[in-house]
């Protein structure tokens, strides 16, 4: 198994500058890389050539953009992205010290398909990774499924752009899920189990202890809902689990995470997203119809999705149908107070709080503090 590490710096080749300035702060690895490139110097001279030969040029066009800059719209969205960079690694930080996904000396098998939710995941995980109380350790691994027309440089010129540790799987499994599923009828289920079985079995060969998915809040709410309309069980995407052969743990850092800050920071980071011609082709699935759903009572009602949210974190088995969960056959009163027994009215002080993750005043202990780092007191005002 052959893993490509490269020692590049870690900047995306166009990132504007509030970029930089949004990620140098908040421990994304551009800021960074950006700086180290402008200091270092151009061996072959042709860079100093230039910025001669350009020198007013460029002085007029340093003072133009120094002018823009200070204009309110683009503070305002300075401000914006400032803001949106932590909450993000808030976010990710605190689902990975709530549910322990990462742990001293692990090696994180991150899983990048070229879509915005595993690029967002990889390039936070790369932030966290510089002032993460424990040491850990990243690989990006692709699994190539010979999909018509993807573009197999895309991934790797990016990973070397922000030398990150990788290895290519090539399976064709695109041909053997087009051969089997009929036109029109649903891939995913074929689809996921034939690359989760692949992965796995790269998980082992590479050593990694943890497999990271891209799944956020909302995959988590479509999936709860799926269950739910279709196969009669309240059942969503854990943020962590043991893989079914119990040899290997899947963590989902992104679980607090909304989409449309997802497609946000994809936006702004300018990703090279790489369309998918399997699943995320069929725009008829259910799994389709639900997103839309979610993002019409985001809109209409807000809030209601992250209480959603947090209503699953939140369970009270004696308050629901299933027996396996609570005992209701020996269910008896025994003359004393019960803190699950039936009240007149229920305590509604935190209905409307946001769910954990959200911008709202969070309690943080001091591994969450440590996972955040120093700028987290600020990025919870």
């Amino acid at each position: 198994m052959t893993v490509t590490s490269t020692s590049a710096p870690n900047s995306v080749p166009g990132e504007s500058t509030v970029a930089r300035l949004a990620g140098g702060q908040h421990g994304s690895y551009t800021g960074a890389g950006a700086r180290a490139d402008a200091d270092t110097p151009d061996p072959s001279g042709k860079a100093s050539a230039g910025a001669l030969a350009g020198g007013a040029a460029g002085d007029a066009a340093a003072s133009a953009a120094s002018r823009s800059a200070s204009t309110p719209p683009d503070r305002k969205a300075e401000f914006e992205i400032n803001k949106l960079s932590k909450r993000l690694h808030r976010q990710v930080g605190q689902a990975i010290t709530d549910y322990k996904m990462i742990d001293a000396g692990d090696k994180v098998m991150v899983c990048l398909s070229g879509g915005k939710d595993s690029f967002a995941m990889l390039d936070i995980l790369l932030g966290l990774k510089l002032r993460a109380p424990v040491p850990f350790d990243i690989v990006a691994v692709n699994l190539d499924q010979k999909q018509p027309g993807f573009p197999a440089e895309v991934l790797p010129d990016y990973l070397r752009s922000r030398g990150v540790p990788f290895h290519i799987e090539t399976r064709d499994t695109y041909s053997t899920v087009k051969r089997l599923i009929p036109e029109g009828k649903t891939m995913c289920s074929l689809c996921s189990r034939l690359r989760r079985g692949i992965l796995y079995r790269v998980a082992g060969e590479l050593g990694a202890t943890k497999i990271a998915l891209g799944h956020h809040r909302d995959d988590f709410l479509g999936t709860i809902f799926l269950n739910m309309f279709f196969g009669g069980k309240l059942k969503g995407m854990p943020p962590k689990l043991v893989s079914d052969d119990g040899r290997h743990t899947v963590i989902r850092p992104l679980a607090y995470v909304a989409e449309t800050d997802l497609e946000r920071w994809a936006e702004h980071r300018q990703f090279p997203i790489i369309p998918c011609s399997l699943c995320g082709s069929q725009e008829n699935l259910q799994r389709v119809q639900i997103k839309q759903m979610l993002r019409e009572w985001d809109h209409k009602f807000p809030g209601r999705i992250d209480n959603m949210h947090r209503a699953f974190a939140n369970v009270v088995p004696s308050h629901l149908l299933d027996r396996q969960l609570f005992a209701f056959e020996t269910l008896l009163p025994t003359g004393q107070p019960d803190d699950n027994g039936d009240r007149a009215f229920d305590e509604d002080e935190s209905t409307c709080a946001p769910p954990a993750g959200s911008d709202a005043a969070i309690a943080i202990s001091p591994v969450q503090l440590a996972w955040l780092g120093k700028d987290a007191a600020s990025a919870l005002g």
